[in-house]
């Protein structure tokens, strides 16, 4: 080898390093997270077996409300779906309603070798604050293909009215 070609291969070696760029915290996290997991962390994987969507995972189970705030009264809409009216508890406080349940499912399938049985349950408890003090002492309850209604009058504030100077 020549001293030119020497030369030549050591600046081809040798290359000046560019200033690494930091992470953020979020994006090092993410980076492990690739590492480790192969690069699809984010999205579920799929499993190969079949889904029952009639059994809700203990987790999933936390009813959708609606709060109406009306003149006189408060109305709060609470979808329960799969839980009887003999689970579900009520409480009321001076703003706040406190809506707590329970749901069971056992299922069993049975053909020729074949058998399944599922059992799931679940509880859930949601606290829902209210736009105004109400009555609890008052409030109807009305259960119906899973929705709960609860109407609770509000409390009767004093009513300002003209003070007259003498």
């Amino acid at each position: 080898m020549t001293n030119d070609t020497r030369q030549e291969s050591k600046t081809q070696q040798i290359q000046k390093a560019e200033p690494a760029r930091t992470l953020s915290p979020f994006e090092e996290m993410n980076r492990m997270f690739d590492q480790f997991f192969g690069g699809s962390w984010v999205r579920p994987r799929r499993f190969a077996w079949p889904s029952f969507p009639e059994l809700a995972l203990p987790e999933a189970i936390m009813p959708k409300v609606d709060v109406i705030d009306r003149e006189n009264e408060v109305l709060v809409k609470a979808e329960v779906p799969g839980v009887e009216k003999k689970d579900l508890d009520i409480s009321v406080g001076e703003n706040t309603v406190i809506v707590k349940g329970s749901s069971s499912h056992e299922e069993k399938e049975e053909q020729g070798d074949f058998y399944r049985h599922e059992i799931s349950s679940g509880t859930f408890s949601r606290t829902i604050v209210l736009p105004a003090q109400v009555d609890g002492t008052k409030a109807k309850a009305v259960f119906k293909d899973g929705v709960l209604e609860l109407t609770i009058p509000k409390v009767e504030t004093a009513k300002r009215h003209s003070v007259k100077v003498s």
